[in-house]
């Protein structure tokens, strides 16, 4: 019995010890192989951290302004990194500009696109920033009101006197854009034909050291100070136009005085004109001389009826102008009748 027992102890030991060893070359296996895990990270961690430093970091603002007319990814962004890397990156070029007042979007699959072409992977590339950037051209404005305010006092300094008294804008130009420029840049008026009387034209040059770079053009629709002749009550056809019947005022007027006017009065109505009425040329007739006799001038007796014409020779025996009633010999018979002076100059016998 005591030998069976000590065989028991004896198998109990060696099983401990099996399991013993077991788990000593588990633990150094495991210990092992997490030190290997751990060299390996640190060695991918040390690559990434080198690959970082030999890369570049790009900074990109949403908006920006640039004076030049090609862009460069350097005016445009922040770069960070290598040195032979940033002086690379920072001259790559992204567009340029083909019009005043132009502006240009680029996003960051365009730039890793254009830094791929240029040799530079995106693997060494860090985008900061915006998703997008907008760039401007850097420009000066000449507004349009100042080409207005310009044309507008050069207008009133070459207007003759007495003519146009207002001027009003008709159309102007758009705004003009200009690139900034070291050069000093003035701007110079002058006058343009305009096809209507009563329009006017300005032309602005954009000068840059004799250089035009830039115009716009001013038309403006004129107003004048005209006389006019308003009837102060009707005037019946036939009647002298005088200051008793006509008043003399001015008006502003779209179109300039006629060169030849002319007061109406002593001019006779054409036809029957209402008070208040603006007198046309076309409305008044020069008046006629008024005919004078003299005593003993030889006149024509004149006798119109329907179906009957008679005339003879008479001697003016008084002097009279036309519409008064004279005495007249009839050569003929010698008979003296009374006859009225017509504006023809004829007599006709009062019966």
């Amino acid at each position: 019995m005591i030998s069976k027992g000590k065989s028991i102890i004896t198998q109990m030991h060696k099983g401990t010890g099996m399991l013993i060893t077991c788990a000593l070359i588990t633990c150094a296996l495991f210990c092992h192989t997490s030190m290997g895990s751990v060299e390996s990270k640190s060695v991918n961690s040390q690559d990434n951290g080198a690959q970082k430093d030999a890369g570049v970091r790009i900074y990109l603002p949403r908006k920006i302004t640039i004076q030049d007319n090609y862009l460069k990814l350097g005016q445009v962004s922040i770069v960070r990194g290598d040195e032979s890397l940033v002086a690379m990156v920072n001259e790559i070029t992204l567009g340029r500009f083909s019009m005043p007042g132009q502006e240009i979007v680029i996003d960051r699959s365009t730039l890793l696109s254009r830094l791929a072409c240029n040799g530079i992977p995106p693997s060494i590339v860090t985008l900061t920033g915006a998703e997008e950037i907008t760039v401007k051209k850097q420009h000066k404005i000449i507004k349009s009101s100042e080409f207005v305010k310009l044309a507008y006092s050069f207008l009133k300094k070459n207007l003759s006197a007495g003519s146009a008294c207002q001027a009003e804008p008709l159309r102007i130009p758009k705004d003009v854009l200009l690139p900034v420029l070291d050069k000093n840049v003035i701007l110079n008026p002058r006058m343009v034909e305009s096809g209507a009387r009563n329009q006017a034209k300005v032309r602005i040059s954009v000068l840059a050291d004799s250089n035009e770079i830039g115009s716009g053009e001013v038309t403006f629709r004129l107003k004048f100070n005209c006389r006019t002749a308003v009837t102060l009550a009707e005037i019946p056809a036939g009647a002298v136009i005088s200051p008793e019947n006509v008043k003399i005022g001015k008006i502003v007027s779209d179109y300039p005085e006629p060169a030849n006017w002319s007061s109406p009065y002593g001019l006779i109505a054409r036809r029957a004109l209402p008070a208040n009425t603006v007198i046309q040329p076309d409305m008044v007739i020069p008046a006629k001389p008024a005919v004078s006799i003299k005593r003993n001038e030889i006149v024509v007796i004149r006798i119109d009826m329907p179906g009957l014409l008679v005339t003879a020779l008479g001697k003016a025996m008084q002097q009279g102008h036309t519409g008064e009633c004279i005495k007249v010999r009839n050569i003929d018979s010698q008979r003296i009748i009374a006859a009225r002076i017509e504006g023809d100059g004829t007599v006709v016998p009062i019966f």
